[in-house]
């Protein structure tokens, strides 16, 4: 099986640009954890039937989907309800994301996971890969492109983990601090090492 990396950062930090950037120069295989997580509740889905049968049809929108909005003020303020629904989906995703990983067809993978810490996915990943930006830039570039106060992001800063934390775990680290930081040398340099380690790893 192909060596994972595991992928992420904090709000606007440039995960998703980062596995573009792999994906599209080295054809590298993606597994997005925000994307697992809205399949396992898409219509026609276990989780999105149990979900309903535990909340009520109100739960959704008109034309059948999850209305997420509804959801998060259902859970926001019962922590019950929270974790009943994280001990329904935590495994659903994990269990879709190992399922994904395993069809892997290039030399390494790249789980994107924005809360790879806060949910302690990093034991899914042989090494993690932080894309690190100073959390005064973060609040810039959220602002900016969410159209959104202040306030409202260092409130969302606050509730994932530190950049402390997330460094703390890394095992390679991505600048991308300014507008034009050079991401695709720091790309290849980490590309080239991960294909030794992944040749490493397939003949032993």
């Amino acid at each position: 099986m192909a060596i994972i990396i595991g992928l992420s950062g904090g709000i606007a930090s440039g995960k998703t640009t980062v596995a573009n950037l792999f994906n599209k120069h080295f054809n590298i295989d993606i597994v997005d954890a925000d994307i697992v997580a809205r399949e396992v509740v898409a219509p026609g889905s276990k989780g999105l039937q149990q979900i309903t049968d535990h909340f009520g049809e109100a739960i959704l929108l008109e034309d059948g989907t999850l209305n997420r909005s509804k959801l998060r003020e259902q859970i926001f303020s019962d922590a019950k309800e929270k974790q009943w629904l994280n001990d329904l989906l935590h495994p659903m995703i994990r269990n879709k994301i190992d399922s994904d990983l395993s069809k892997v067809t290039s030399p390494y993978a790249l789980l994107v996971a924005p809360l790879l810490v806060e949910n302690q996915m990093q034991g899914m990943a042989d090494r993690v890969l932080i894309v690190d930006v100073p959390s005064e830039v973060q609040i810039e570039r959220t602002m900016n492109r969410d159209n959104v106060s202040r306030e409202q992001v260092v409130s969302i800063l606050k509730s994932q983990a530190s950049r402390e934390q997330r460094l703390a775990i890394a095992d390679d680290v991505i600048e991308n601090h300014t507008k034009n930081q050079e991401l695709l040398p720091q790309i290849t340099d980490l590309h080239q090492k991960y294909l030794a380690i992944s040749t490493v790893d397939g003949s032993e």
